[in-house]
């Protein structure tokens, strides 16, 4: 089996050739083929099974007739991330070498100018994150409706990212006439119902069960206590207990990344960091670093976890439980590519327990742990030391707190029965802490002295009416044979010497 029997071109095969590639992966040998009779295609595959090739080299055989109008891409390829869309231009320009083919990506965190630029000249291979693209579509530099084939890659990581409806505005800008390739990794419930919208009598490709491992990789667990710094020091026990060539440390967080490189530079350890919130040159940088082994280890979020390409990563470590355990599939999947032996680790702490076995029944494989299973009464110990930590920070649970807090059953009583504190803490509103009547301000700004006791007026709600005063009837009153209805004034209560004098009196308009 070989790539020559497959059906691509000429200028293609000699690429492959050149690229140093003798044997198609099975979603390759698969997907080639229908892609290049022009079907819809449905592929599923794990991670690092050479998906990207196979939506690529049938595209460049299909795309060798014909020539990119200006601002009419022939072709469309979406990714997630930056890094990925990325990624895909490398390969083009890689195994399109012997073509002339204009490839323009459209990625955040990069000027517009230059993206203007090559839309203008007409790009046969467009390659966008969907928020870029629409807003080149929005600013009129961009027009879909000579898209020719459609690529959706990591759909469950669009999925994931809350691409959907962005997918499905596109889809409805480009021509009903052209050819899709959906790739994903999974198939959750709302990616089949975009493919029975948007693909036409596909061909569905499935080389591996959904949500496995590859049988390459290594898994191991270690127990790890709950507090952040112990936790960093068994990570880097693990670090240096192994044979690492480079490795990549996956974080739930962004700002835990951020503290993880810190304590890892600090102790002597060639790391880096990559994160969705840093620079996209500052991104690049570090992915670049990485791959020319500069960097022996990246500290990264779950943006590294899906499709990166970084051939020859040895070890995989997971210094969170990762929240969905599809991701702990794709962040261990970053290792053991292409047939090649990895090592992925996992911290796990006494709360991450019920995650590690949404993992093990996802894999539907027992996860082995390095050091034994840790035992039930390890697990409430490390439970108690964690609780014990938490109440000695001096928070509302502590024993300071509590001691000077009043009672909770004396709080209610004293409002029913009317009462005022008069310990100190809360004097009453017209008591001073000295016991001495304070000084009040009306609203003319005048100073007086405030009674110290409440008024002994018809508490609240009780009401009294004054009688209504009787006011001169103007012009219009004489022609109207009915009678005005009279304001009503109504006592201010229950309030005392306190209530400001234009308070006291309030008047009512007519009705």
């Amino acid at each position: 089996m070989n790539f020559s029997t497959l059906g691509l071109s000429p200028k293609v095969l000699d690429a492959i050739a050149a690229a140093g590639f003798q044997t198609p992966t099975p979603i390759q040998h698969q997907a080639i083929p229908p892609a290049l009779e022009g079907r819809d295609i449905i592929g599923i595959a794990q991670t690092g099974t050479g998906k990207t090739a196979s939506f690529v080299l049938p595209m460049l055989t299909r795309l060798e007739t014909g020539r990119a109008r200006a601002r009419m891409p022939r072709s469309l390829i979406l990714e997630p991330t930056r890094e990925l869309a990325a990624q895909v231009a490398q390969a083009f320009e890689q195994l399109g070498a012997n073509h002339k083919f204009t490839v323009a990506l459209l990625i955040g965190g990069v000027a517009f100018d230059e993206q203007f630029r090559k839309l203008d000249r007409g790009a046969d291979v467009l390659i966008a994150t969907p928020g870029r693209l629409l807003d080149h579509y929005g600013r009129g530099k961009l027009l879909l409706n000579a898209v020719e084939i459609l690529v959706i890659d990591e759909a469950d990581r669009m999925l994931d990212m809350g691409f959907i409806p962005d997918i499905e505005r596109i889809c409805g800008l480009l021509p009903p006439a052209r050819q899709t390739l959906f790739f994903s990794a999974t198939m959750p419930p709302e990616i089949q119902k975009l493919t029975q919208r948007f693909l036409t009598n596909p061909e569905r490709i499935e080389v591996s069960t959904q949500a496995t491992t590859a049988r390459t990789i290594v898994q191991r667990l270690k127990f790890a206590p709950d507090d952040d710094k112990a936790k960093r020091e068994v990570l880097r026990e693990l670090m240096q207990g192994s044979d690492v060539k480079n490795a990549i440390i996956f974080c739930n967080r962004k700002r835990d990344v951020g503290i993880l490189l810190k304590s890892l530079l600090k102790h002597g350890f060639n790391a880096g960091a990559l994160h969705g919130d840093m620079e996209q040159r500052a991104r690049t940088a570090t992915l670049d670093a990485f791959r020319r082994g500069d960097i022996t280890y990246l500290a990264a979020s779950d943006v590294a976890a899906r499709g990166l390409d970084i051939p020859d990563v040895s070890h995989i470590f997971n210094f969170d439980v990762p929240i969905s355990p599809e991701d702990y599939v794709h962040r261990i999947g970053r290792t053991g590519r292409a047939g090649k032996e990895g090592f992925a680790a996992m911290l796990v702490t006494p709360s991450d327990m019920e995650g590690l076995r949404a993992i093990e029944k996802l894999c539907r494989e027992k996860i082995e742990w390095i050091d034994g299973e840790p035992s039930p009464e390890l697990l409430q110990s490390a439970r108690g030391d964690r609780r014990r930590r938490t109440r000695g920070r001096g928070g509302r649970d502590s024993a300071e707190f509590r001691a000077d807090r009043p009672s909770r059953s004396d709080r209610p009583r004293a409002r029913r029965n009317g009462e005022h504190r008069t310990n100190g803490e809360h004097p009453s509103p017209v008591q001073a802490a000295n016991g001495k009547p304070r000084r009040v301000r009306d609203h003319a700004g005048a100073d007086k002295r405030a009674k110290p006791e409440v008024s002994s007026v018809t508490p609240w709600p009780g009401r009294e009416e004054r009688k209504p005063r009787n006011l001169p009837q103007g012009p219009r009153e004489q022609r109207n044979s009915r009678p005005m209805r009279q304001p009503v004034e109504e006592a201010v209560v229950g309030l005392g010497d306190l209530v400001p004098a234009f308070l006291m009196n309030p008047v009512r308009r007519a009705k």
